[in-house]
């Protein structure tokens, strides 16, 4: 057994607990994810605004400073550039530091750090300097929040080569996406749909009870044979929704979470709408040069002849997030996916 399992079953559940799954709300999976690798591994630092003693505005890194002191998780200065950069540095220096970004619309001032030098490092060196980097951002609307609190900005970062682009769903897959982030040598821009932090799932935590193989893979979460349905991150219940509601008429949805934005598996996708014939993508940015585009434009290449329909998409309008009173018209429903599959029927 290596350190890394030593620690997450000493963080989390002893081998022989009675319940080897507790439901667990994906906040908390985060922080005990979060845990496990600084247990593991000293190298591992937690930086961000209000991360310390306050634990976060969402509690993801509650009672960490306490438990591992305030050299290991620093709460640092609003200053969204000056904490990538610093973690740019650390990362350098051999230290694997997980910057948290407080709101997805605060990023953008760190957004020249990320580009320019977090992006490029490891090329620039001809791989002799790695970005074991992790940014924590949480994304998405649903929450009622003002101006900068409720935004998608995940395309941007799909079109920035050199950075690994991933988004969690569930209680489980946040405890070991965020290990595997962690532990990997490539920076990792990690999103967390904030609207669901406080859902829970079940979560075996147990060492024996690790993924094989990667997390940053989409996953067929429910099987079906009439369309193919797509999405990650905020939008994984509207198509578990969507598929009941098809049921109760006797149609058939295989909903996948692709988890990983870039670079994409679309493997399991192609392999369904090869099935299927339909496809319809779900996501709540933009969708205007977004990644759903890319999904349709490489779906329809690599699985034309099996395609019945064109491939839909369902996204978030193209302007600037909304008022909070009016972001159920902006977000995709269960009305709208709903409707797309219909057409994608029909066609």
């Amino acid at each position: 057994m290596t350190a890394l399992d030593d620690a997450r079953t000493a963080a989390v559940l002893p081998d022989d607990a009675p319940s080897q799954a507790r439901p667990t709300t994906l906040a908390k999976a985060l922080n005990m994810g979060l845990r496990a690798a600084m247990e593991a591994d000293p190298k591992v630092l937690l930086m961000g605004e209000d991360v310390g003693k306050l634990g976060g505005v969402f509690r993801i890194t509650d009672s960490l400073q306490k438990d591992f002191g305030e050299h290991r998780v620093i709460d640092t200065p609003l200053a969204e550039s000056g904490i990538v950069g610093t973690a740019v540095g650390l990362a350098l220096r051999g230290y694997r530091p997980v910057a948290e970004i407080q709101f997805d619309g605060f990023v953008f001032p760190a957004f020249d750090q990320i580009v320019s030098q977090v992006a490029k490092v490891t090329y620039r060196t001809q791989g002799r300097a790695r970005m074991p980097l992790v940014i924590r951002i949480p994304f998405g609307g649903g929450i009622g929040a003002v101006e900068h609190h409720a935004e998608s900005p995940e395309s941007l970062f799909c079109h920035v080569a050199g950075l690994r682009v991933v988004a969690c769903s569930s209680a489980a897959d946040a405890y070991w996406m965020i290990q595997e982030a962690i532990a990997c040598d490539d920076p990792v821009i990690f999103f967390e749909p904030k609207r669901r932090y406080w859902e829970k799932a079940p979560l075996d935590a147990r060492p024996a009870a690790r993924p094989a193989g990667s997390t940053f893979t989409s996953v067929v979460r429910r099987a079906g044979s009439d369309v193919t349905v797509a999405s990650y991150g905020p939008s994984l219940p509207v198509l578990e929704a969507a598929a009941d509601a098809a049921a109760a008429e006797g149609r058939s949805l295989e909903v996948i979470d692709l988890r990983a934005l870039s670079p994409l598996d679309l493997d399991p996708v192609v392999e369904s709408v090869r099935r299927t014939g339909r496809l319809v993508v779900v996501s709540e940015a933009p969708l205007e040069s977004s990644i759903t585009a890319d999904i349709a434009a490489r779906v329809t290449e690599e699985a034309f002849y099996s395609l019945s329909a064109p491939v839909l998409r369902v996204a978030g309008f193209d302007t600037p997030y909304p008022p909070s009173k009016v972001e159920g018209y902006y977000l995709p429903d269960l009305d709208r996916v709903l409707d797309a599959v219909d057409r994608a029927i029909n066609w």
